[in-house]
């Protein structure tokens, strides 16, 4: 099924819903590095499962997705999101000046 078969509309949602995708990604993310920090056992493998594709949804490659969780340090991952937040366009974060 091709774009054509959408309307004007509908195709423009889609066109968002991609354009946002790393976005949607780092926000769930986000929403989980709490419950990891709080997590024990198997709840907290139970995170890790949902952490991983979401890291690779916003743009993290698969292999240090996977290597974050090997690590399993919270502190790790939301250093991680940090960073990608900043990479993102509209998380409205502005670029720190260089030195003059």
């Amino acid at each position: 099924m091709g774009m054509e078969d959408y309307t004007r509309h509908q195709q423009g949602i889609i066109k968002r819903y991609y354009d946002n995708k790393e976005t949607m990604g780092l926000q769930r993310v986000a929403e989980l590095v709490g419950d990891l920090y709080l997590a024990e056992g198997k709840k907290r493998q139970k995170i890790w499962d949902q952490i991983v594709p979401a890291l690779v949804k916003a743009g993290l490659p698969e292999s240090q997705a996977n290597h974050l969780r090997q690590q399993d340090r919270a502190d790790m991952l939301a250093e991680t999101v940090a960073r990608l937040d900043a990479k993102t366009p509209e998380s409205g974060a502005k670029p720190k000046p260089g030195p003059r």
